[in-house]
């Protein structure tokens, strides 16, 4: 290791009775051990704290007024200087050590004119940078060795973060018998990446906090969500109800509801135990997911619920949230697939038009046999013109119908097969002669599809499902009453979200049931 060079000090006394040209050679070879040990043992000293401090800052600002001054120190230099660089070619002189105060005001300048030309040297008068960095840095050297004069001894050293120079730290020195050793250059080497460390470690730590509060951002677009989706599902006469809804990220873009189709049945009244004539059963699809997704859903459901109240026909209802939401929707690059019904308790007649969402699919307990209930119209904000069709058929006791959303039947198996239609139906009547009631259909057909993903493995895409039972006469009876009194009872569970994120599936096909 090259020793540092000993600074002047008084001579020691001589030792009594002895004269200065009588100190032997031995005992000047241990004062000079001794002095190097005190020398070696301060910059031990000085690196420990500059390490201490990288542990315990939590402020940038303080370390960085650490380095030049460290720097410095541990090389017996005059002074210090750290010259931070940004992407777009701007430096400033982020921080300045002199132990010589009256010449501590020539350095700055001579150093803040250096950045500053070598500033508008790179951006030019764009704004852009025209130098790479590694010429940069260079004619960095050139200026402040040139501001500085040629009698100052000057080492730079760069900061590299991640293999890109961020900064430069200089280490001056006025005295003419100063030379840089490779010891000394090690040592600023070492500081410099010290701080490179330090400027990195607080970059992680900013892009920590910006990742928590997104996190926190979508915990709470998650909780609002599921508050907009039925937290149970409605008492309507005639009709047993369970729904579902997983997510396959914190934020969905499935979405489904029951409205009462009059103004009193919004927000009954304590006591009020009067039935809807009417209700409307909805279930949609965005087009993506996450919060974009969770957005447009929103959006979605605050427009439906006024139009219902209009008293349309699930056609015309389409038809205006079509024209009201398609420059949203054109804007975004995103689509909307919607199938709205509505239910009149006392005829048993569902009427229906579909915005190209998935079919729901109608177990006819008289014929047995499954239909899918659909007609023509495509997705909510692809074509403003676009023409929606009203249906209508009529249900009877024992009847089961299934609104579900393409989760189901684009989820895939380890293989890559999908679960498709014709699973969906096979399962869907298999739970129509052997499941009693839609809470228990609704569970069968959940389990039929994870235990076709596989368990373990989690779903792709938002999974909805909404089963509807038509009661028999009777039963309509017995049950009235009772189900006002707990609407805990009702099959609606609203999972927590699941942690995937992949592409949505394409909407469902047209196929047209004739009726």
């Amino acid at each position: 290791m090259t020793a540092a060079p000993i600074p002047r000090q008084p001579s020691p006394p001589d030792p009594p009775g002895d004269s200065s040209s009588e100190m032997t050679p031995v005992f000047a070879l241990k004062e000079l051990v001794s002095r190097l040990h005190r020398e070696q043992n301060k910059i031990q000293d000085l690196l420990s704290s500059l390490g201490f401090a990288l542990r315990s800052f939590n402020n940038l600002n303080q370390f960085l007024e650490l380095t030049p001054l460290i720097a410095s120190r541990v090389t017996d230099a005059d002074g210090g200087a750290l010259i931070l660089l940004k992407p777009n070619g701007q430096m400033r002189l982020e921080r300045l050590h002199c132990q010589d105060g009256r010449q501590c005001q020539d350095v700055r300048r001579a150093l803040e004119a250096a950045t500053r030309q070598i500033t508008t040297a790179s951006t030019g008068n764009s704004g852009r940078v025209i130098l790479p960095l590694p010429n940069l840095t260079e004619v960095l050297d050139a200026q402040v060795s040139h501001f500085l004069g040629p009698e100052v001894r000057l080492f730079g050293s760069p900061i590299l973060i991640k293999n890109a120079e961020r900064g430069r730290l200089y280490v001056f020195s006025h005295d003419p018998d100063y030379a840089w050793t490779e010891t000394r250059q090690k040592l600023i080497r070492l500081v410099a990446d010290q701080t490179a460390v330090a400027i990195e470690n607080d970059q992680l730590t900013a892009e920590l906090r910006k990742k928590e509060r997104l996190d926190r951002e979508l915990e709470i677009g998650a909780e609002i969500q599921l508050q907009l989706l039925p937290r149970h599902c409605p008492t309507i006469e005639g009709v047993d109800l369970a729904a579902l809804c997983q997510t396959a990220n914190r934020v969905g873009g499935d979405y489904y509801d029951f409205i009462p189709a009059n103004y009193d049945r919004i927000r009954p009244r304590k006591g009020d135990r009067s039935e809807s004539q009417c209700w409307s059963l909805a279930i949609g699809d965005v087009m993506g997911k996450g919060v974009p997704a969770g957005l447009i859903m929103t959006m979605l459901r605050g427009m439906l619920r006024a139009e219902v109240l209009n008293g349309h026909s699930p056609a015309r209802i389409l038809q205006h949230l079509n024209h009201v939401m398609y420059g949203d929707l054109e804007n975004s690059n995103r689509f909307v697939t919607l199938f709205y019904s509505e239910y009149d308790t006392e005829t048993q007649v569902l009427s229906y038009s579909n915005a190209a969402h998935n079919p729901p699919l109608l177990w006819q307990a008289e014929t047995n046999k499954i239909r899918r209930l659909d007609t023509l119209g495509m997705l909510i904000g692809l074509d403003v013109d676009t023409q929606y069709y009203d249906a209508q058929i009529q249900l009877y006791p024992g009847d089961t119908l299934i609104y579900y959303t393409d989760g189901f039947t684009d989820a895939a198996n380890r293989q890559g097969d999908r679960f498709d239609e014709e699973n969906l139906t096979a399962a869907f009547q298999w739970a129509c002669h052997h499941c009693s009631g839609p809470q228990a259909i609704l569970d069968h057909l959940f389990n039929e599809i994870w235990r076709f993903i596989g368990h373990g493995r989690a779903a792709e895409d938002d999974m909805t499902l909404v089963v509807m039972q038509v009661k028999s006469k009777e039963s309509s009876l017995a049950t009235k009453t009772d189900s006002h009194e707990d609407h805990a009872a009702s099959g609606v569970r609203n999972l927590d979200q699941l942690q995937l994120d992949t592409d949505h599936a394409t909407p469902a096909n047209l196929d047209q049931d004739g009726e």
